[in-house]
């Protein structure tokens, strides 16, 4: 199997440096080419075909969105955005997830050398998960967890244990959205398509912690429902949208009848943070019959334990189809698991969610 070629492109020669030995340790990767800006770049592009491209976003001569935006119009290549933990950089990088690059990784504004090393694994997590991404199927023109090292895979059990009974069916309904690379584009699409006074919704995007705030702001921006980055406490209400934060859980509680968001700590659950399993289990567990459970593009099997616990208690469960998806993993394994009573289009998904609680409209889906 031929090598992962990616093209590093940074102006600081220390993260090039680092970026490099992490990568060209890595199994099945190799960095081909290194760029100290965009300029750089595009003439190294004349000669040499990567398949996946790190770029940083402030660089002289050319930011990265500009290059960013060239590069998806003139000669499509996966992007993984390298990006420093600053209000400024995390706006740009969202944007840049709008234009079409995959996946972001946080790059520390200090100990870089030390900090990035630590970061290895999510490094090369991203890179490969972009590098098996079809371009084609964004949604919108042109997720990983904080600086932490990966550990053993831990489930939902070590943030919300398994109970053998579910809550009483709450007063209202809720839509529960798990998603990884190629979700945020996804995720705009679905949620600009709602009409405003549609079920609550909760959402776990994979994605660092200084980013979710600027991705939700983002969201809010362009829907037709209002979105936020989910504080504890907050309700779950019609025509309202919850973004779980970067480097914690989300859960739902069922309070006599009505669902609140609790944002836990605790490690990562399928090696995320937020995990989907997390979402999805305690959705299972508080709203049963009362939700809608989707999952979408990405890599991984995050949600696929917790979107099966939804089906045992009647929930209608949908997974994102092969076909709209950008990687179809995270959807594969759910459906693999026995978990997913119906797979839909991208397209359709938005449609569905409209007509949720509405049961003669909603009756064409089931």
């Amino acid at each position: 199997m031929s090598k992962i070629k990616v093209l590093v492109v940074d102006d600081s020669a220390v993260v090039r440096q680092v970026l490099t030995g992490i990568i060209n340790d890595a199994a099945g990767m190799e960095v081909i080419d290194t760029a100290q800006d965009p300029i750089f770049a595009l003439q190294k592009l004349t000669s040499i075909q990567p398949d996946v491209i790190t770029l940083d976003v402030e660089m002289p001569r050319m930011d990265g969105l500009t290059f960013l935006e060239k590069l998806m119009r003139d000669n499509p290549i996966p992007v993984v955005m390298c990006s420093t933990l600053t209000q400024k950089s995390s706006e740009t990088s969202v944007k840049a997830l709008h234009l079409g690059a995959l996946e972001i990784v946080a790059k520390p504004t200090s100990n870089l050398k030390q900090e990035l090393k630590h970061q290895g694994k999510i490094i090369v997590d991203s890179i490969r998960a972009a590098s098996k991404a079809r371009l084609g199927k964004l949604k919108v023109p042109a997720a990983k967890p904080p600086l932490i090292k990966v550990d053993e895979k831990r489930s939902a059990d070590v943030i919300l244990p398994k109970q053998a009974t579910v809550q009483a069916a709450p007063s209202s309904r809720i839509v529960a959205i798990g998603a990884s690379t190629g979700g945020t584009q996804a995720l705009e699409y679905v949620l600009s398509s709602l009409r405003p006074d549609m079920p609550g919704v909760v959402i776990v995007q994979h994605m660092p912690e200084a980013f979710t705030e600027a991705f939700a702001r983002r969201l809010d921006s362009i829907a037709t429902i209002h979105v936020k980055q989910a504080e504890d406490g907050d309700l779950v209400e019609t025509g309202k949208a919850l973004v779980a934060p970067g480097g914690k859980h989300m859960v739902v509680e069922n309070r006599g009848g009505k669902l609140y968001v609790s944002i836990k700590q605790g490690p990562l659950v399928s090696r995320h943070r937020p995990s989907v399993d997390v979402l999805f289990r305690s959705v299972a567990q508080n709203a049963a019959k009362q939700s809608l459970g989707i999952i979408m593009t990405g890599m991984g099997d995050d949600g696929a334990n917790g979107m099966k616990e939804m089906y045992d208690v009647g929930a209608f469960t949908v997974a994102q189809d092969e076909a709209s998806c950008v990687i179809f993993g995270m959807p594969a394994v759910a459906i693999e698991r026995g978990g997913v009573r119906k797979t839909s289009s991208l397209e359709s998904i938005p449609k569905m969610i409209n007509s949720f609680d509405r049961p003669v409209e909603f009756r064409v889906f089931i």
